[in-house]
């Protein structure tokens, strides 16, 4: 039911734009496909190797690596793997649920996607070049840290 009201909600708006200025709206709607081309090959390229992984790897191994019964290992493992992968964050929420239906625990998964979205071992010395290697390993160093307490956080209110 949500769905059909949020875009409801985003026709109204629209249509509500296109009136007010139609020149403006069309190029938004322009940018926002050009957006989309560019997104749509990467998010493609995540889905397919998150599919033929979760094809390859049984649920209990799943469970076993990285479910509810794998505690502290799974998270730190949840961690390491997010830190080091770089997708973006929508991708991140519906890997995340991927793997939850696969048998992962609800904390394991909180620590991957926190470290997805907040830790980037690729992107350090992007980052690095910018803010200095000191702030970029403090700030990937806190986020690291602060993904295994969402992560407790999330276990113990939804696990």
């Amino acid at each position: 039911m949500t769905p059909y009201i949020l875009y409801s909600i985003c026709v109204i708006l629209l249509v509500i734009s296109f009136m007010k200025d139609k020149e403006k709206t069309k190029l938004a709607l322009k940018n926002g496909f050009k957006s989309f081309e560019n997104v749509m090959p990467q998010f493609l390229f995540i889905i397919i190797i998150v599919s033929m992984v979760l094809s390859i790897v049984n649920p209990t191994t799943i469970s076993n690596l990285i479910g509810p019964e794998s505690k502290l290992f799974g998270i730190t493992l949840s961690s390491i793997v997010g830190s080091i992968t770089m997708m973006p964050t929508f991708v991140a929420f519906s890997t995340g649920d991927s793997l939850l239906k696969s048998g992962a625990g609800y904390a394991q998964v909180g620590a991957l996607i926190s470290t997805l979205t907040m830790v980037g071992v690729l992107t350090f010395s992007l980052e690095a070049s910018y803010i200095g290697k000191k702030a970029a390993f403090y700030r990937n160093l806190i986020a690291f840290l602060f993904a295994f307490v969402v992560s407790f956080f999330v276990g113990g209110v939804l696990g």
